[in-house]
Formats: structure tokens, C-alpha cells, sequence
């Protein structure tokens, strides 16, 4: 495993999905893995998740998703540049969320267009 908790959970929710397994248990959890579950379970994408503080692990049931990636590098972008990542990651227009990382926290590529806000690109599911 990489140094990358973002990408490794992800990377382990998309095998697990590929294998029909409905569980995953990832055991290093961090604030932003955390932060980027939340918005996947608002969009259905996990159905829930379980935080272990004792073990310092997260049990996942997996919901409705094709893919989920973690954006390397974690390009910047405006409030001009969404769409344009927005067209680079995702397969169709109405299909998909990517997340990203403001100064008011993490929110959608919806959510940041509303609020005319930029940040870093942390990672795209749909």
C-alpha cells in the first residue's frame, strides 16, 4: 500500500466491486477518507460505513458505482476550470460527481460551481 489512504480505499472499493463482494474493511482511515465516504454515501455510492476507532479501521458496504479514482496529481483549479475536469473524468454529463477540496471543506463539482469556489481535485466516482 501506497502513502495515499484516499487512493488505496478507493482503490480496494472498486476490486472489491469487480469481485461482487459487498464488504470491504480498510484498515488505515484518515479525515479526508472520511470526508469523501460522506459525500459517496449522499450519492449512493456506499450504502454505509462503520469507523473502528479501537482497530483504527473502516468496514464499507458497497452501493451503486461503476468507478471511483483518486486524482493524481491533485490538480488546483477555479472556478472557470471545473468543467473542464469535470469533462476529463467523467463518462457523460448528468453521470457521476467529482469531489473537490475548498476552503469550506470538501464538496461536489455541483456544489462548488454553485458556490463559485475552486480548489484541489481529490477524486471522481460514478
Amino acid at each position: 500500500m501506497a502513502h495515499d489512504i484516499v487512493a488505496d480505499a478507493l482503490n480496494m472499493m472498486r476490486n472489491a466491486k469487480k469481485a461482487n463482494k459487498e464488504n470491504v474493511k480498510v484498515k488505515i482511515i484518515s479525515n479526508l477518507l472520511i470526508e469523501v465516504l460522506k459525500i459517496m454515501k449522499q450519492n449512493g455510492a456506499v450504502k454505509k460505513y462503520k469507523i473502528d476507532s479501537k482497530d483504527k479501521s473502516i468496514e464499507i458496504t458497497l452501493g451503486e458505482f461503476t468507478e471511483c479514482k483518486s486524482i493524481k496529481p491533485r490538480f488546483s483549479c477555479d472556478k472557470s476550470q471545473i468543467e473542464k475536469y469535470r469533462r476529463r473524468y467523467l463518462p457523460s454529463r448528468n453521470l457521476g460527481t467529482v469531489i473537490i477540496s475548498t476552503s469550506k471543506g470538501l464538496m461536489t463539482h455541483e456544489e462548488s460551481e454553485n458556490e463559485k469556489m475552486g480548489g484541489s481535485l481529490i477524486a471522481y466516482f460514478y
